[in-house]
């Protein structure tokens, strides 16, 4: 399975490196290798947190996010949306932007593509830091059935009982950021950040509750229409508003992984290749590796832990505004996480194991990424070809 699953991203990344050393040479493959190797250090918590949405989704829905998604991730986040910025900024248009691009002027130089990108990393970090804290609020505020760092999380579940508890810490924050910064533009593109993730969220859960709701009343008329006419069509909406969701928060998590390239080069196509071709490609393939083979429902505190390193990296974000915060620091904080959170799952397992709990091991209720929380639905879901994964049922 592993192979099937990694072996476009395999592929692809051959082909990115043969690509850059004809491109320039020997120092192109090692720079492209470098940021590769970054964007997968860095958006390890992505994987995790996307693997929550992606395993709602029908198998072509999961084959989009690995193909057109991959294109939106490339191309738009880690190539246009650089590109953009700095058209922005400057007045330019997006192809003197482009022109500027290549000069591959040093992030010391004043009116370079990276100088550009460097001076507006304030406001990139205020849009994407309030994106992430978000995230990392609605799974903490939420009561679960099982906590890994309780002591914290359990008042933490308790503050969410607050409506909208999440919205007025990330205000609070962004009132704070204003206060620091004293800049308009950055108090702008905060409140984006938050704007967004609440559209994107109430979109995501708009659909959601209809294609429950049509497979609620379907299971009463089961004998006039099918389960699969009555989801399909919702599916389709839910599904691309979860899609929707999934490209904006991979767009947030790239965000240091896009501003700390130019430490390393601010040649676009380098880092194009890198970030994007190779990168982010094995971060998608690694998300699906996790919903096939069911890695989040065994390790149930592998969740809390991407979260945790969401929440810690909306923090590096806010305040890499006021003070550089080396590439270093982000990517081994969120693996380090990670990596309690894996052992502690695995003692977890081996402890019920030894006291002949194993069927508690499997854990299915969670809180997903778009802030609402899921469990399994008694459909009869044998009837939807489309569906990889058990549809997921209510509490």
């Amino acid at each position: 399975m592993a192979w099937k699953i990694f072996r476009t991203s395999i592929i692809i990344s051959v082909i990115a490196l043969i690509v850059s050393f004809f491109y320039g040479g020997w120092a192109a493959v090692a720079t492209v290798a470098l940021l590769g190797i970054m964007e997968i250090s860095l958006s390890a918590d992505n994987a995790v947190v996307s693997a929550r949405i992606v395993k709602k989704l029908s198998k072509k829905w999961q084959t989009i996010f690995l193909t057109i998604g991959i294109f939106v991730a490339v191309f738009v986040v880690r190539f246009g949306a650089p590109i953009l910025i700095v058209s922005a900024v400057t007045g330019l248009s997006a192809s003197d932007a482009l022109a500027l691009a290549m000069e591959k002027g040093p992030a010391d130089q004043p009116g370079s593509y990276a100088y550009i990108m460097h001076h507006e990393h304030p406001a990139i970090a205020a849009f994407g830091g309030l994106f992430l804290l978000l995230i990392a609020l609605n799974f903490l505020f939420e009561e679960k059935e099982h906590y890994w760092l309780s002591w914290v999380e359990k008042p933490l579940a308790k503050i969410g009982n607050i409506d909208n508890a999440a919205i007025m810490v990330a205000l609070g924050v962004l009132t704070a950021i204003a206060a620091v910064t004293q800049d308009l533009k950055v108090v702008i593109c905060g409140l984006a950040g938050i704007l967004t993730h609440m559209l994107v969220s109430a979109l995501g859960s708009y659909f959601e509750n209809r294609e429950e709701e049509a497979a609620e009343h379907d299971e009463e008329e089961a004998s006039h229409r099918s389960p699969k006419d009555a989801i399909i069509g919702l599916t389709g909406k839910a599904a691309f508003f979860s899609f929707l969701y999934l490209e904006v928060l991979d767009a947030s998590f790239s965000l240091d992984g896009v501003v700390a390239a130019f430490a390393v080069t601010s040649d676009p196509i380098l880092i194009a290749l890198g970030l994007g071709f190779i990168g982010a490609l094995f971060v998608r393939s690694t998300t699906i590796y996790l919903v096939r083979k069911g890695t989040l429902d065994d390790l149930i505190y592998l969740d809390h832990g991407a979260h945790w390193a969401i929440g810690s990296l909306a923090a590096l974000l806010f305040v890499s505004m006021v003070t550089p915060i080396p590439e270093l620091v982000t990517g081994t904080l969120s693996v380090l996480i990670l990596i309690a959170a894996l052992i502690t799952s695995v003692k977890r397992n081996k402890r019920l194991i030894a006291e002949g709990h194993e069927d508690e091991i499997e854990v299915k209720d969670h809180v997903e990424g778009l802030g609402k929380r899921h469990v399994e639905l008694d459909l009869p879901v044998h009837n939807h070809p489309e569906s990889s994964t058990a549809v997921e049922d209510k509490a």
